[in-house]
């Protein structure tokens, strides 16, 4: 296989293709701190296709003792590595990484989200196709002559033409097949190539075999067609690949080229996007897309923000406020100055879940990985058994061959391989149409085993931006105290006192957020609490219906704050919709029982609880596991985080706060809690077109199997087979992607992709 590198990624090529391996300092810019210790380096290995590939792969990877993970994602050809920076005291050297997957045969560079090295290779393929399909033609019309009748001569000499056609075609266009299959020879592995390259030279071989010894039949234009139907499969395979992934696509070019970069000494300079950095400033203009996220130092305009919240009406923002990458500039020029660099972005995050989604080991996918790992041998070995078994019957060591090349072609394990990756991508594709990000392809199926959905409420039930209603009877002071505390959380009451407090002054203190109660500040004063009544006084909460937060000094109250919030749109249709799926439902809210009840009873929820912590929650959650039921966790805040990692598979917003998003499975960008029952219904069908293709590929060859062992199928007939399995497979899982997913969210399709116009860079 070949691949088309990006500049930087060019240099990085593996030990094994002879090249030296990069300094290890580039390495280690290029990768991304998680912290803890860990680093990821994503790597592409364009040579990957196949289960058994993945699976060497990652054992590689893996038995490294830096290596906390491997995972290989087939359709995006790209292996992500978490790392530990130090391993016994030592500073790990990432060169280790590539250079292991150089001992496995494999090239490698670094990964560039969206880059398109797909597109050369579809170019490739397409002209293999071309020249095996005119050589098949033209090795066809002079077998014509041989089939009526032409006498010894002319036989032979159609045969010599015939064979160097064949010769020539069979090298340029079975170069995908021959490349892979001695690669994997040579370091001690199989993979489903081997048996096709054998197929192929044992037909062109016994060919050439008859020719040279004036024999009256000559399988050039078998070996040939062979070639060319197996192209035309693996083309239309990764074309139907590409189709999978076009929302992928769709988001890196949502990212322009570059920015021009106003420089401290008033110059200008244009810029590539993946060389800007943090702190830098940009200049927008009206119509380019902002390239990373960041903060608008002077200017006003409106963004069209689709590619975020998938609602199309442009937002307004001025200095201060923080713009995300992807985002267009409609109106006005903008001064930024970015807060990431592009690989840290919004967007570059999006992309990343995407790109996530394939890589999951779930249970399927570890099925089907294992099976292929043992599939080539097994089909060795039957193919022999075949050859000999004939042998013994018929003594004839020409058509013993043909049957066991028959064999050899019709059980390649194609269909097996595709049968759960490709509904992974296609179901991860949908369901970003529809505002859900998939971290994990893991949680795809996990999703579609759940029982039961338990819901936080603020900021999932609600739209998590409550507004404080009786601010005209707070006293001054004590607003400005509690604002002054609550800048120091992202919580959405903490929001909401520093939106009410006409000022923020900054507060000399020892500061602390406690998740799931309030924020303490120990100052020369006394020790201030802004929270839960209980946390703030030692009391239990009011019996109001309404949300409230109280500010005290010593344990003694100053001020307590009433809330109101509105529920998130279609949360009533949501919820009915999970109750028809024959899935329970229930709220774990921190918030005080009074207040949680007031909202169950709206809701028509008879399942909840109030006035929880953090490990109260995660209780539940694992009290839920060991009964035997599976609970989706659907939360948003830091107190959530724990709650979200415990559940069976959990979901967030993007409103949520960076840990309850990093902990969840799944994140909805639309408002609507629809997307609730949205990803749990796609998830089902994804679990079904899965179970559908195993069936579809165990079938096929139960019945393929035994008629090519029989001898009723030629080498050709079982290229035409093989290559069909593979289709019927790819085009079940897109009737996924064809799906109406229109009333997911109130009747009207989810925002699309946008792309981006003719004139933006």
């Amino acid at each position: 296989m070949s691949c088309c590198a990006t500049a930087v990624g060019a240099t990085l090529v593996a030990e094994a293709a002879g090249q030296g391996l990069p300094p290890s300092e580039e390495l280690w810019l290029a990768s991304r701190a998680l912290g803890n210790g860990l680093r990821q380096t994503d790597l592409s290995v364009p040579g990957v296709h196949c289960g058994a590939c993945i699976t060497t792969l990652e054992t590689a990877l893996r038995a490294r003792p830096e290596v906390e993970l491997a995972r290989v994602n087939l359709s995006s050809r790209r292996v992500s590595i978490i790392w530990q920076e130090e391993v016994a005291g030592k500073r790990s050297d990432p060169r280790e990484l590539v250079r292991a997957i150089g001992e496995r045969g494999y090239e490698a560079h670094l990964f560039t989200p969206g880059e398109e090295e797909g597109d050369v290779l579809l170019t490739q393929l397409i002209r293999a196709v071309a020249v095996s399909g005119f050589a098949a033609a033209n090795i066809m019309l002079l077998s014509v002559s041989v089939w009526s009748g032409a006498n010894a001569a002319t036989r032979d000499l159609f045969h010599w033409i015939s064979a160097m056609i064949a010769g020539p075609a069979l090298i340029y266009a079975g170069r995908f097949f021959y490349q892979s299959a001695w690669n994997a020879l040579r370091h001690g592995r199989t993979n489903m190539d081997v048996p096709i390259a054998l197929a192929v030279t044992l037909s062109y071989g016994m060919s050439l075999y008859e020719t040279i010894g004036h024999g009256e039949h000559a399988w050039f234009d078998a070996s040939v067609t062979l070639l060319f139907f197996l192209l035309i499969g693996r083309t239309l395979d990764h074309m139907m690949r590409g189709r999978a992934r076009s929302a992928i696509s769709g988001l890196a070019r949502l990212s322009p080229r570059g920015a021009t970069i106003l420089n401290s000494d008033g110059s200008r300079e244009y810029r590539a996007t993946s060389e800007i950095e943090a702190g830098e400033r940009l200049m927008i203009a009206a119509g380019e897309r902002i390239p990373v996220d960041g903060r608008v130092v002077s200017g006003t305009s409106d963004l069209d923000r689709a590619v975020v919240n998938g609602e199309s009406a442009p937002v307004s923002v001025g200095a201060g406020d923080t713009v995300e990458a992807g985002t267009l500039n409609l109106t006005g020029p903008l001064v930024l100055e970015a807060t990431a660099s592009a690989r840290n972005s919004f967007l570059a995050e999006i992309m990343a879940l995407m790109e996530a989604a394939e890589g999951g080991r779930a249970r399927y996918r570890r099925i089907a990985d294992r099976a292929a790992r043992y599939y080539s041998p097994v089909v060795h070995l039957l193919a022999l058994l075949t050859f000999i078994g004939w042998m013994i019957i018929e003594g004839d060591v020409r058509h013993a061959m043909l049957i066991a090349v028959a064999v050899l072609i019709i059980t390649c394990p194609c269909a097996l391989g595709l049968a759960v990756p490709v509904v992974q991508v296609v179901a991860a594709g949908r369901l970003f149409q529809g505002g859900v990000m998939v971290k994990d392809g893991s949680a795809i199926e996990r999703i579609a085993e759940i029982d039961a959905v338990l819901l936080d409420k603020t900021g999932t039930l609600t739209v998590g931006r409550p507004q404080l209603v009786n601010a005209a009877e707070i006293a001054p002071d004590a607003l400005a105290m509690a604002a002054a505390l609550a800048v120091h959380s992202r919580h959405p009451i903490a929001t909401a006192i520093q939106d009410a407090a006409a000022r923020v002054s900054p507060l000399e203190a020892e500061i602390r957020e406690i998740p799931g109660a309030g924020i303490e500040a120990k100052t020369s004063g006394g020790v201030y609490r802004l929270g839960s009544r209980n946390f703030a006084t030692g009391e239990p909460g009011s019996g109001s219906g309404q949300s409230e937060a109280v500010l005290s000094l010593d344990r003694r109250e100053l001020a307590c704050f009433r809330f109101e919030d509105r529920l998130r749109p279609a949360t009533a249709r949501a919820i009915d919709q999970i109750g028809e799926m024959g899935l329970t439902v229930g709220i774990l809210s921190g918030d005080r029982k009074s207040v949680v009840q007031a909202l169950a009873k709206q809701l028509e929820i008879t399942n909840w609880k109030g006035e929880l912590s953090p490990r109260d929650k995660v209780q539940i959650c694992a009290d839920a596991s060991d009964s035997g039921r599976r609970a989706l966790m659907v939360g948003d805040g830091i107190n959530d985080a724990p709650a979200l990692r415990a559940a069976h598979v959990s979901m967030a917003p993007a409103t949520a706060a960076d840990v309850g998003r990093q902990a969840a499975d799944f994140v909805f960008m639309h408002q609507p809690l629809i997307a609730v029952p949205f990803a749990i219904e796609t998830s089902r069908r994804a679990g079904r077109l899965i179970r559908q293709n195993f069936a579809l590929a165990i079938a096929y060859n139960l019945i393929a199997v035994p008629i090519a062992i029989l001898g009723y199928a030629t080498p050709l007939v079982a290229a035409i087979a093989m290559s069909t399995s593979s289709l019927i497979v790819v085009a079940n899982a897109l009737r996924l992607a064809g799906t109406d997913s229109a009333n997911a969210f109130g009747g009207r399709e989810p925002s699309p992709v946008p792309q981006p116009s003719g004139g933006e860079r």
